[in-house]
């Protein structure tokens, strides 16, 4: 059986690392064993932070719906329960959207959400 001498995968392994590594501090950025271990935590923190980039999206929306509905007099909670009732069905992107740039369209639908909640919420 012929030899088979593996420096040309093992090099090729290694510049993928490394071009994944580019731009980073120190050693991280041209020693392998160093920048095996920056890569990988690279990718954990990635992943984590698609996550965390939702909720804090979603928090910034219910910031932005709450500004804008207790001009009007409502709270967030009454306002999304007279959403609810109302059989809107806008998502928080979408409202806050509304909320921000276009402030007639979004008080009508406050309006139409204070009509749907009951008399003593309202008040």
């Amino acid at each position: 059986m012929a030899r088979v001498k593996r420096g040309t995968t093992t090099k090729t392994r290694h510049k993928r690392l490394l071009d994944q590594a580019k731009g980073y501090y120190g050693r991280r950025k041209n020693t392998i064993r160093i920048a095996r271990q920056a890569v990988e935590k690279a990718g954990q923190y990635a992943y984590r932070d698609r996550k965390v980039k939702k909720r804090s999206f979603r928090a910034l929306w219910i910031q932005r719906i709450n500004a804008a509905v207790r001009v009007e007099g409502l709270t967030y909670g009454q306002f999304m329960h007279g959403l609810k009732l109302a059989n809107i069905d806008l998502d928080r992107k979408v409202l806050a959207d509304l909320a921000m740039h276009e402030g007639d369209a979004f008080k009508g639908i406050i309006a139409q959400a204070r009509k749907a909640l009951p008399a003593q919420a309202s008040a």
